[in-house]
């Protein structure tokens, strides 16, 4: 009997997975640059930005995001106990979530949903950041770039994993869900999303224009 059961898991067909990228596609603008804004407020944001200036001028460049982006972390984030910072990023979501949100990304969303898919957010920005966003809608699955933390549990100032951009976003799906994964559709707005969207049956580039 338990062979049975385990034969008809085995036969049944896998739900359709579809990828949604964050910042810019179920957004309007980058999800992290603004929750450092809104962290930071306008004086030590403004503060940190005249800081990070080297390293702006240093991506034109490197060209690397990732790079960038650890270094904003290091400025604006270093420090900061996990809890606190979780606990921040949810206040970020539930304050500035509809303001952030597109509606007709959102309407995609339900209608996938109604389908029965599997729908996973593959992005580049901070777990912890776009974390509380995945838990409202409701999504199967974070992909995102993490945090590194030290032995008290405070921000390091940098990342532990590779920045979730490009390949890498291939990379993290196939970790996750097999190196046979298929896409039945994926979502993107940039040249970072190029790879998720090459992988997938229906490739939305852009399709996501509505503002809150």
């Amino acid at each position: 009997m338990a062979q049975d059961r385990s034969r008809r898991r085995t036969n049944r067909p896998q739900l359709p997975l579809v990828a949604f990228d964050f910042d810019g596609t179920l957004t309007v603008r980058d999800s992290f640059t603004a929750f450092l804004r809104w962290r930071a407020g306008p004086v030590r944001y403004g503060a940190g930005l005249i800081k990070l200036l080297p390293a702006a001028l240093a991506y034109i460049v490197h060209r690397d995001r990732g790079r960038i982006k650890a270094q904003a972390v290091d400025e604006f984030l270093k420090g900061v106990p996990r809890e606190t910072l979780e606990q921040d990023a949810r206040a970020f979501a539930e304050i500035c979530g509809p303001k952030l949100l597109r509606p007709d990304a959102l309407s995609a969303w339900r209608r996938w949903r109604a389908e029965g898919a599997r729908l996973i957010i593959v992005s580049a920005s901070p777990s912890v950041v776009v974390g509380p966003f995945a838990e409202k809608l409701g999504a199967d699955r974070l992909i995102a770039t993490e945090l590194a933390y030290d032995a008290q549990g405070r921000v390091a100032g940098a990342f532990s994993t590779p920045n979730c951009r490009g390949p890498e976003k291939i990379a993290r799906l196939r970790a996750a869900f097999g190196p046979e994964f298929r896409l039945k559709a994926a979502y993107g707005d940039t040249s970072g999303d190029r790879e998720m969207l090459a992988m997938a049956e229906i490739k939305g580039y852009k399709v996501f224009r509505a503002k809150p």
